[in-house]
């Protein structure tokens, strides 16, 4: 009874000293015991890079797909009554003020009048597909990152891992103040990859999904307009 007083005594002496010796560590604090090591400070480096720019990628191009979503209600309707009245001049200054892939898609369409509708139809394909060359420009990076900052992350840990066993060869008896700086590579160059990662790839479905749509719109304003070059003239 006495022996096992004394056990409970020793036990809540041993965990209140660990909670005394227990020192909250600050996110920036970590992250710079990440980057103390060269290779540590590398990858971060190249992490950081790699956000920024993507984030760049991101807004940019979403401003992009708005300046593009962006028509007047009645333009296709206007370029139909146009052409149906015989003002191509009218039809062809209203899509030059129009500031949007479809209008410059037709304006293409309509300089080629008179010629085969074959003509006329494969000048509106080849237009419509360098539009949305214009848009997808540098979404090909937002891919890219979503797939390589999570294995720059994991290269970080396997280096931070490398350097938690070379320190511990080197020691008598287990430290963590030595070994601690190779473990906190490891774990921030994870998080840090895998974050990088997910924003990359929520940021590239979304965009994509809103290049659908603008490429839906082209398409339809595109069979309105040889749906008039099918009708017969009055």
């Amino acid at each position: 009874m006495k022996g096992s007083f004394l056990l409970q005594v020793v036990q809540d002496s041993t965990a209140v000293g660990a909670e005394e010796n227990f020192k909250e560590v600050a996110i920036w604090q970590a992250i710079a015991e990440a980057a103390d090591s060269v290779m540590g400070f590398i990858i971060l480096l190249a992490l950081a890079i790699m956000s920024i720019y993507a984030v760049y990628v991101f807004v940019e191009r979403l401003l992009a797909l708005k300046r593009a979503s962006k028509k007047s209600p009645n333009f296709l309707s206007e370029v139909k009554r146009y052409l149906t009245e015989g003002k191509i001049d009218e039809a062809k200054t209203l899509c030059v003020r129009t500031d949007s892939p479809s209008a410059r898609m037709l304006e293409k369409g309509i300089d080629r009048l008179g010629k085969p509708v074959d003509i006329v139809a494969s000048t509106i394909d080849n237009t419509g597909k360098l539009e949305i060359s214009r848009l997808e420009q540098r979404l090909s990076f937002l891919a890219t990152a979503a797939g390589v900052a999570p294995m720059i992350g994991f290269l970080g840990t396997t280096i931070g891992m490398v350097r938690v066993f070379n320190d511990m060869k080197n020691l008598d008896s287990l430290d963590l103040g030595t070994i601690a700086p190779g473990i906190m590579t490891a774990m921030i160059t994870t998080v840090a990859g895998l974050i990088v990662g997910i924003i990359a790839y929520m940021g590239y479905n979304y965009l994509v999904s809103q290049i659908s749509k603008v490429v839906y719109r082209m398409e339809n304003d595109a069979m309105e307009f040889m749906d008039i070059l099918h009708k017969p003239s009055k």
